[in-house]
């Protein structure tokens, strides 16, 4: 979600561009499910534009409903389960795996939930002010929701053996609440520009783990 279509699409093009780039460096399939996230919050941000003109009445309305639909379930669905699936498949210690495998279960759980909701009831979207707001209306326990969506998601990072995943679960618990509060305020919505350096965040993990398993594989090459 950003402030404009136009941040929208050009935020979500360079995000498009940083996740290329990350699943160019994939050596593992383990590491397909990370590298696709920034892919996906990209197209997710590019879909947001056309939400934005068919609000401005600049495409067909059938395509902003589709768009809408869309975003929703990306957001809502598929997105507390993906990220600690994704955290799940790359993660290399036993115990770890055992609390990231019950974080991305409640993941899912929390995305069942609310892909239930969305079809329950229902779902419109408005300009208000420099963001779209996103009215669901069976979602009546948006709260307790939304807490089990963090702690699904930020805790799966957080629990992650890798520093840079981790350091970015406990950027994303602080980054959070203060966009979230930018955007109900109506200040100014930014979320566009914080998938941005997740994205940047994840490729360069892909990248360095990529540059990490040549550099063993060299070394036995030459040691043979």
């Amino acid at each position: 979600m950003c402030f404009s279509p136009g941040a929208d699409a050009v935020v979500g093009g360079i995000v498009v561009v940083i996740g290329a780039d990350a699943l160019r460096h994939v050596r593992e399939p383990k590491q397909i499910l990370l590298a696709s996230l920034p892919v996906l919050f990209g197209l997710h941000q590019l879909d947001e534009a056309f939400v934005w003109w068919g609000l401005q009445g600049r495409v067909a309305g059938s395509i902003e409903r589709i768009s809408i639909w869309a975003y929703l379930l990306f957001a809502f669905a598929a997105l507390p389960a993906l990220v600690p699936l994704a955290v799940l498949a790359v993660e290399r210690s036993p115990v770890r795996r055992r609390l990231i495998a019950a974080l991305a279960a409640l993941g899912i759980g929390v995305g069942f939930a609310l892909g239930v909701a969305l079809f329950r009831g229902s779902v419109n979207a408005a300009i208000d002010g420099r963001h779209i707001a996103y009215d669901v209306s069976a979602l009546n326990q948006g709260r307790e929701l939304t807490a089990l969506y963090v702690v699904a998601a930020c805790g799966a990072l957080i629990a992650c053996s890798y520093r840079d995943l981790a350091a970015l679960g406990v950027l994303n618990l602080v980054a959070v609440p203060v966009l979230m509060w930018m955007t109900v305020s109506g200040f100014v919505s930014v979320w566009c520009f914080w998938a941005a350096i997740v994205s940047v965040v994840i490729a360069f993990h892909v990248r360095r783990s990529a540059q990490r398993r040549e550099s063993q594989v060299s070394g036995v090459l030459n040691v043979a």
